[in-house]
This record gives C-alpha cells, structure tokens and sequence, in this order.
C-alpha cells in the first residue's frame, strides 16, 4: 500500500458520505485514530463532525457509514460503532499488502526532504568547569533534536557556542594565578577542563574568606559581596581582556586551550560532534554593533554612568542591561549579535537553542529586541526549554564542587554496564576486544536513553542503578531485543533459510500479534512527525520501547524457526528483520547503537 491506514479511511469515508448524503468532503477533515486497546478494531473514525450532514444520531451515522464501507470496501472485515466512535477492521490482505509496502522501504521512516534550513545550537559550555550531569542532558537533547528533525527532512546545522569569556574565566585564571605555582594538565595529570574547574572553585573559596573577613570588620554582607578585593580583581582582569591587555590574552588562551581540549574528549566519549562552533570571544562585537544600531533607532537608551538598557515595560516586562558602564557586554548583547550573523548566513529557516528552562526570560526578552530592531525572522528563534536533572541527593552547585562530572558518570555506566553483563554470564563466546565495545555501547546506551525517555520540559530525577536495568523501560532492553532478533537471523540464515519483501505470501495467516506488529511499525513515520513538532525525542523513545515489548511478547508465544510452513516462516523472519530495522532507526535518532549479540 501507499497510503497509510488512516488516510485510507478517511477516503473511503469520505466516498461513503458523498454516497449516503450527497455532500462532498474533504479526506483530510475525518478524524482517523488507532483504535484504543479495550475496544474491537483496527482504526477509528470519529462520527461526532459528521452529524451535521447526516442529520441524524451518532450511533445511526455510524452504523450507516461502516455498514456502507463493508459493502463496498474489500479492506474492511468488519465494524462496531460506539457511541459516536465507528472502530473498523481490517482483513488480513489489508495487513499483508500493508507490511508489505513497508518491507520493501529501505528507508522506512525518513520523510522526504522538506527545504527548511534549522539550526540546533546545544552545549554551549562555559569555559570555567568541566561538562556535568545537566549539560549531558543538553547535548543528548540538542543531537537527538537534530536527527529527529533530519528525519522530518530538514537540512539540519548542529552548532555550539562556547562562553569563553566574561567573570567566569577570569575567576578561574586569577585563582590559578595566585595559587597555582604554573600547573598544567600534563604537570597534574587531570584534563583540562578538570583543572580550570579546580581553580573555579578554589576562587569561591577565597572570595568567601574575604567576604567573610570584610562582614567580621562590620561591613554589611552585600556591599562585603560587591567590595571583595578577589572580585575586584577579576572585574578589572574582564576589562584588560576587553581592552587586549597582552598577559591577560595570553593567559586567557592558554587556560581556554586546556579546556577546549578536555570539552572534545568528552564529546568524543559522549558520540556528539557539530557542524561548526562559535566562540563568545569572538562573536560578542557583533552584538555590540546591534546595541549602536539600536541607539540610533532610538529603541536603546544611555545612563550617565555609560551603560545602556532596552526599556520593555510597556511590554509587561522590566528593563534590560545590554552594556555595562564599563563598555562590557553582557549575554544578551552576544546572542542578539550571534542570532543576525547566523540568519543571515545561513539564510535560517528555524533557529532552535536548547537551553534550560532556567532562561525561559532570557529568550522572550531575545525574541522581542530583535523584533524592535526590525528582524523579521524573529518569530523563527525557538527556545527547547528543558528541565533540570536532580539526583536522589537534590541538585548540583558548580561553585562548590558537588556536580555530577560527565567524564566520571560516563566512567561510572561503562562500569556498571561491565559489572551487569558479566552476572548475566551470556559473553562466554566474545573476545575480550568485543566484550569492551559491547560495555560501552551499553553504559552510553543507558545513559542516553534514560535521559531521553524524559519529555524534554519535564525536570527528571537520575538514577544510574535503575537506567542500566535489562528488563524495565531502558536502553539495555532495546539493545538486547535487537540482540534477540539478530540471534534469530543468524540461526535462520545458518540453516540456509533465505527472506525478503520480494517473497512475502500475500495470503499469509496472521495471527493478532503479527497485527499487532505491522500497526506499530506503521505507526513509526507519524511518530517521527509527532515527535518533531514537538521536539520531543522522548516520543521516540518510548515507541522504540513499546516495539521492543510487542517484539518480546510476540516471541515469547511465537516459536519463529520452529514453524513448519515455509512461506509463514519467511513472513516472520521478515517481519521481524523490520522490526530490528525499525529499532535501528529509531534508536540512532537517539544517538544509541544496537549490538548485533549480548
């Protein structure tokens, strides 16, 4: 078949209202759903919109429209209405020229190309800390968000913007300055990211021993706060960089360049990548030349003490700092300049930034200067606010070191992945190179697939004990399943038993399951749609899950390679292979691979 299932009925439909009622209407105005688990039948036409040109009751338009479908539809076995809900039901051809239409596509589930350009920016890390437990969930989203949105056919840019300037990384330089003694990564044998993230804390530390020092001299706390000789320093440090200042540059680069560094290992360990980064350093002028436009638009204005603000009350919001006294730009000031540069380059379609919901503000007041400023692809800025992750023992505090280190969380799935397969004691026939990539593809697996199973803005409690669980809602299970299948492939193909969509019995006996089956697989391009309007790759992840237990069901009642008819058996194996198809697809959308054996 072509069409799917859905657009079928409300053809059909719509050719039996003309045929009953005499009104013409268009396919694409029916209700078409699957039908819901406790009622009989295959689809569902909801009655209730058509009441007006049938003139009479739901249960009687119902009767009338299915009864009219049977007659005249050789795909229709049979129907019940309930209420104003018509259920049909298929006839096993149906599902047998159906799955075959699905079979013979290679790539099943990819939409045709669309011509809209999006760009995904994601990470974006800041250079004074290594990467943790929240910004995993950033990258994972912001990769899955990108190849879920090339399923959907768009031509996809994944781009990072790396805050490489600004207090953060002064901090972190003014500590190392005082207390490192020329420390470097090679001298301490710690990444660099790790390294700067040292010295960010150690800056917290003394910058609190200050504070508290000016508080016990009886200043009061909050002009202790602003006063701290360690913070004075670090402001003046931001301002040489700004002006050039040649030791401040140098330093500035060499701390950046451990850091950079270290990003790119966990990157690399995480299986993300991007099509270009952009660096704040060198990208905050062109916001600066927006604030002189907006100046002269008279949509900004100047304080005496030199900064300048956008005044957004009348818009029910508050007045935005877009430049300090000190000429200074702040993030707002960047991500104005960043969004014209990259609009028009690329000529943008969609910009989507996923960035944590702790900045929902920060993109509405985004979105409404640069449409002040004229932009009209400022109603194209989309902001994947995500929530936070939570541990059973509350959230994390970059600045006193209590994160969850992406580089030790990954270390900590490869172990536990390791520590959980080898109880199960199925790796007897692996080479100890096979067991190795085996571990790691189910740690990364876990990892990712528990993070992603999570719709986006929901905040999302961690548990590395539970996501790595062979039998739950996990990554592991979807890679064991396809395991499964492969190992049922392999024995077939062993015993000289050839398949393939060319070979399918057209009036194979289905059992229900295999239905079962066949309409989930077809559900899979309306998921991969449904998921991206919504930018939800979590849509995905349950639907791979939900395949993987029709599968696992299925197989627990079905004996595949013990079934004496040849063609049916064929059927299966085909149908199946589809299956581990299908689980491929969906689970690369996610970034996870699926073993052939575990």
């Amino acid at each position: 078949m072509n069409i799917s299932p859905e657009k079928f009925v409300a053809e059909k439909a719509a050719e039996a209202v003309k045929k009953l009622y005499g009104a013409e209407m268009d396919p694409s105005s029916f209700q078409v759903q699957v039908t819901r688990k406790e009622f009989e039948g295959d689809y569902t036409l909801v009655v209730f919109p058509l009441l007006k040109v049938s003139k009479s009751g739901p249960e009687a338009t119902g009767n009338a429209i299915g009864s009219c479908l049977k007659d005249s539809c050789a795909e229709i076995a049979g129907y019940n209405v309930v209420k104003g809900f018509l259920n049909i039901s298929f006839s096993v051809s149906f599902w047998n020229r159906l799955f075959a239409g699905i079979a013979a596509a290679e790539d099943f589930g990819q939409h045709a190309p669309t011509g809209r350009t999006v760009m995904v920016e994601y990470s974006s890390p800041n250079t004074n800390k290594p990467l943790h437990l929240g910004h995993i969930r950033n990258n994972l989203l912001g990769w899955s968000v990108s190849k879920l949105l090339e399923a959907n056919g768009h031509k996809v840019l994944k781009v990072n913007l790396v805050n490489d300037r600004g207090i953060h990384i002064c901090k972190s330089m003014l500590a190392w300055l005082r207390t490192g003694n020329g420390e470097t990564p090679e001298s301490s044998g710690k990444k660099g990211d790790h390294l700067v993230g040292d010295y960010y804390v150690a800056f917290n530390n003394i910058y609190k021993e200050e504070v508290d020092r000016l508080v016990a001299g009886g200043m009061p706390k909050e002009e202790a706060e602003k006063n701290a000789p360690s913070l004075k320093e670090a402001q003046d440090m931001l301002r040489r960089w700004e002006q050039g200042d040649k030791e401040v540059v140098d330093l500035w680069k060499k701390m950046n360049g451990w850091v950079y560094e270290g990003f790119d290992r966990t990157y690399r360990d995480l299986g993300i990548s991007f099509d270009r980064t952009y660096y704040e350093s060198q990208t905050y002028l062109f916001g600066k030349a927006l604030v002189q436009k907006g100046l002269e638009m008279g949509i900004f204005e100047k304080e005496a003490d030199g900064s300048v603000w956008c005044d957004l009350t009348a818009d029910g919001l508050d007045r935005k700092l877009l430049l300090r006294g000190d000429g200074t730009s702040v993030y707002m000031t960047q991500d104005l300049g960043t969004a014209e540069q990259r609009f028009s380059e690329y000529n943008l379609d969609e910009h989507v930034y996923v960035v944590g919901n702790e900045q929902n503000y920060h993109f509405q007041v985004l979105k409404l200067i640069l449409k002040k400023l004229g932009f009209a692809w400022a109603d194209n800025i989309y902001h994947l606010s995500y929530g936070m992750v939570e541990l059973p023992e509350g959230k994390m505090k970059s600045r006193e070191g209590t994160v969850v280190d992406a580089d030790d969380l990954i270390e900590k799935m490869y172990s536990t992945a390791k520590e959980t397969s080898l109880e199960l004691g199925k790796l007897s026939d692996m080479d100890a190179d096979e067991q190795e990539r085996l571990f790691h593809m189910i740690g990364l697996g876990a990892l990712k697939y528990f993070i992603i199973k999570v719709d986006p803005k929901k905040t999302m409690l961690f548990d590395p004990k539970e996501s790595i669980d062979f039998n739950g809602n996990t990554g592991p299970f979807i890679q064991y399943t396809h395991a499964r299948i492969k190992s049922i492939l392999r024995k077939a193909e062993a015993s000289g038993i050839t398949y393939g969509a060319g070979e399918l019995a057209e009036d194979a006996r289905l059992s229900a399951k295999e239905i079962r089956i066949i309409k989930m697989l077809d559900q899979f391009p309306a998921r991969i749609s449904e998921a991206g309007a919504a930018y939800s790759p979590a849509v995905i992840a349950n639907y791979a899950y939900d395949l993987a237990k029709e599968f696992n069901q299925y197989y627990h009642d079905t004996p595949i390679l013990k079934e004496e008819d040849n063609a049916l058996l064929k059927y299966r194996l085909a149908l199946i292979g589809k299956v581990a198809g299908v689980l491929v697809k969906a689970m690369s959308i996610l970034g996870i691979d699926l073993p052939e054996r575990m």
